[in-house]
């Protein structure tokens, strides 16, 4: 079911991204002639080594204080080398602030929680959470590495792949933290809060203002250009919508898991800010 899910994504993800190329003149021989060209010796120890050295010691911090486990932190590693292979060591900033909006409020609240039994285990989250949430914005930045020209839309994608997870993750966690009512987001009727597919006031507009975090802090840190910004928190509440969609019927009904539908709504999220920019700029904006 899950392998099913990635592929799935993977394909849109390709569709986007060969149409992302496909507009551009020359795209493919640009392609081949960069990885030719490439002088791996060099971007290894140009880029290579600092970014390791950042990964393991933000994965060491994150393990030490609980917020994952073992296999939780080695996939944090292979996600923050790429984004800092491909964006510099600026790449990491994004991915900090997701990962203290995520620390913040899984631990807000948590005694509540707790009588809700919808409380994140205490143990951290899993390689599995991590790259479900996480990968998409690793696999959109990673061709950047050979093919720097494409670096703005390609990590533009990237940062909207980040919006989506911190928006996700903050408004489950602040809405059962803080809500005192929820609705089904497909047809209102209230429901238990913590449930898939369930929404709250106070939860969406925190997820909100995660994604639109996120964006800023990817301008701040110079990976996307100002103007492009709405774009990113945008595309990241969209795809925080369709993942209570997605909870609401397909994971409500056994179709998907939340694994799943977390790594589809942020496929979903790059793929929608990489058409979009698209298609400003195909227009002029």
């Amino acid at each position: 079911m899950y392998g099913q899910a990635i592929r799935s994504a993977g394909f849109v993800g390709c569709l986007a991204v060969g149409g992302a190329l496909l507009a551009k003149p020359a795209a493919c021989l640009s392609i081949a002639r960069a990885i030719l060209a490439m002088d791996v010796t060099t971007l290894l120890h140009s880029r290579g080594l600092p970014a390791a050295v950042v990964a393991i010691g933000f994965a060491l911090v994150a393990r030490s204080i609980g917020a994952v486990t073992d296999g939780g932190a080695v996939a944090g590693i292979l996600v923050a080398f790429v984004l800092m292979f491909a964006a510099g060591l600026s790449g990491i900033l994004p991915l900090a602030a997701v990962f203290l909006l995520t620390v913040i409020t899984t631990r807000w609240g948590y005694g509540r929680k707790q009588r809700l039994g919808v409380a994140e285990r205490r143990r951290g989250r899993t390689a599995r959470q991590i790259l479900a949430n996480l990968c998409p914005a690793a696999l959109c930045a990673a061709p950047v590495i050979w093919v720097p020209q494409f670096g703005d839309v390609l990590l533009l994608a990237a940062m909207a792949a980040l919006a989506e997870a911190a928006a996700d993750t903050v408004s489950s966690e602040l809405g059962q933290a803080t809500a005192n009512s929820a609705y089904m987001i497909t047809d209102f009727r209230p429901s238990a809060i913590g449930t898939n597919g369930a929404i709250s006031v106070e939860g969406t507009l925190s997820g909100c203002i995660a994604a639109s975090i996120v964006a800023w802090v990817s301008a701040y840190a110079g990976i996307v250009v100002w103007q492009r910004t709405p774009i990113v928190a945008l595309a990241g509440i969209a795809g925080m919508f369709l993942d209570s969609v997605l909870g609401a019927t397909w994971e409500n009904s056994g179709r998907m898991g939340n694994d799943s539908v977390n790594f589809v709504s942020n496929v979903f999220a790059a793929d929608l800010a990489l058409v979009t920019v698209m298609v400003v700029e195909r227009i002029g904006f």
